[in-house]
């Protein structure tokens, strides 16, 4: 048998439910700007009718509801899409580092430009030639010193400035390794507190939030799988080991390695190797673009240096005519920080002889004992267009090429690596992009949308509103207007 004040309570129940709707509503009104807000839904079931279906229950026709009631605040996110967006985001941050990489070495190489290194050469390669037309003439000789000079500032120049870029990304490394460590702690932390209101029933939807936004910036720095785990806490894997479990997270710290004198990574302090995300693609650049490079300037300055002290040696100077002996056997280029009369061994090692700083007439321009043979000069001068032999020595080039041809290939071989970086993480852009795009469809918030569902619950409420005054206008003339006729 139904109540008196069956009514009223079907109507509070509504008001109730309503209320909560517009509360939610609100909330997600407020959070329509907030970085990884998740939009959430008041969802309603109608409360269990009377009389309820018994052996000994009212056989009253039909089943009287008793209004509504909100089961549950449900957050509006599809697991699917986050996994995709974790997946794709890791390949972004790789390519965009590695595209960072090769944007910085290309703005020190300069190449094509006006003051490249190619160009450098090319001026000190005139230089001879036009020294071979006038041996006798000090300007020229003057402009094979200082085009020489210029060639040498300019490789110890991109070599000091890519060992830079180098220390700069191995800096970086240490950064990053911090800023993994501090998500790590920051997602367990989150996961402590989820711990201690889910178990009491609570659903803590802003705290989820706040816990995917972390873990979506994990998942650009490096490789992570997401597990979940039990009141609603998760356990985080990295490199396919255990990062964060429950609410304890393993430490993650960047120590110098004595041997290369770089950063490695360790997780519980064992070495840990990144294969994928922004960490790999600065290990990458560190460990292998920047030293491929360092190692093929290395190898074009001791090549060019070596033959033109080979040709140089055997020639005469002024000096030597003058004096009425033979060849000096003097090295046009010598290694700064062995001295004497060593080759270089670096490209930031080359330095010209300080004998023909000293005295232009120490330049050895001719094959013969006469003042105006130019043979050496143009032999120096040839060196640009020479097939240098391939060598099985540490710093012989592996292929026969010239030198202009190597530093090309080198500069090209960067070239190649920049458009495919470029290409790959424009594509990278793009998936994120568009899974973005469709988690925002399920989770973000749509204004209108929300303002739409404001009036339908606010005409429900008001509703509900109008519903316990009618009632309460039976119920006063029940209780106050019945049986007293005549009164």
């Amino acid at each position: 048998m139904r109540s008196t004040f069956h009514g009223l309570e079907v109507a509070k129940r509504g008001i109730f439910a309503q209320q909560t709707a517009l509360n939610t509503t609100g909330h997600n009104i407020s959070n329509a700007n907030t970085e990884g807000y998740t939009r959430q839904r008041a969802n309603m079931e109608a409360t269990t009718g009377i009389p309820y279906p018994g052996m000994f229950a009212s056989k009253e026709p039909g089943i009287l509801g008793t209004g509504v009631q909100v089961t549950d605040l449900q957050r509006l996110r599809e697991d699917f899409l986050d996994l995709q967006y974790r997946n794709e985001n890791k390949t972004l941050g790789y390519w965009e580092q590695r595209v960072d990489a090769v944007n910085k070495i290309e703005q020190i190489m300069q190449e094509p430009s006006d003051t490249g290194l190619q160009k450098v050469m090319d001026q000190m390669w005139q230089a001879w030639q036009d020294l071979s037309k006038d041996p006798t003439s000090s300007s020229a000789r003057a402009v094979v010193r200082e085009r020489s000079t210029a060639l040498a500032e300019t490789f110890s120049g991109i070599y000091t400035h890519l060992q830079t870029i180098q220390k700069d990304f191995d800096n970086v490394v240490g950064v990053k390794a911090a800023e993994i460590n501090s998500l790590g702690q920051q997602i367990a932390h989150v996961n402590k507190m989820i711990n201690d209101v889910v178990p009491h029933g609570y659903t803590p939807n802003d705290l989820y939030d706040q816990r995917d936004v972390l873990i979506d910036k994990l998942s650009k720095l490096t490789d992570i799988k997401v597990l979940q785990a039990e009141n609603g806490m998760v356990n985080v894997t990295m490199e396919g080991r255990d990062f964060v479990t429950g609410y304890a997270s393993i430490p993650v710290a960047a120590v110098r390695n004595g041997a290369t004198g770089f950063y490695d990574i360790t997780l519980g302090g064992a070495t840990l190797v990144p294969t994928q995300g922004t960490l790999a693609g600065l290990v990458e650049a560190r460990d292998k673009l920047l030293p491929e490079t360092l190692k093929r300037l290395d190898d074009l300055a001791i090549n060019l240096t070596k033959e033109i002290n080979e040709i140089h040696k055997t020639g005469y100077s002024l000096t030597d005519i003058q004096n009425g002996t033979g060849p000096s056997n003097l090295p046009f280029f010598v290694d700064a920080t062995l001295g004497g009369s060593a080759n270089p061994t670096g490209a930031n090692k080359i330095k010209v002889n300080p004998a023909i700083l000293a005295s232009l007439d120490a330049i050895a321009v001719g094959k013969q004992p006469s003042v105006g043979n130019n043979e050496n000069a143009l032999a120096i001068a040839s060196i640009k267009f020479k097939i240098i032999p391939p060598g099985t020595g540490p710093n012989d080039f592996k292929e026969a090429t010239t030198m202009d041809d190597f530093y090309r290939n080198m500069v090209g071989q960067i070239g190649i690596y920049g458009q495919e970086a470029v290409r790959n993480e424009k594509n990278s852009e793009t998936i994120v992009g568009m899974v973005e795009n469709q988690r925002q469809s399920v989770s973000g918030v749509s204004i209108d949308e929300e303002m739409s569902n404001l009036v339908k619950y606010q005409h429900a409420y008001n509703a509900a509103a109008r519903a316990i005054t009618s009632t309460d206008e039976i119920l006063d003339k029940v209780i106050n207007g019945m049986g007293r006729v005549g009164l």
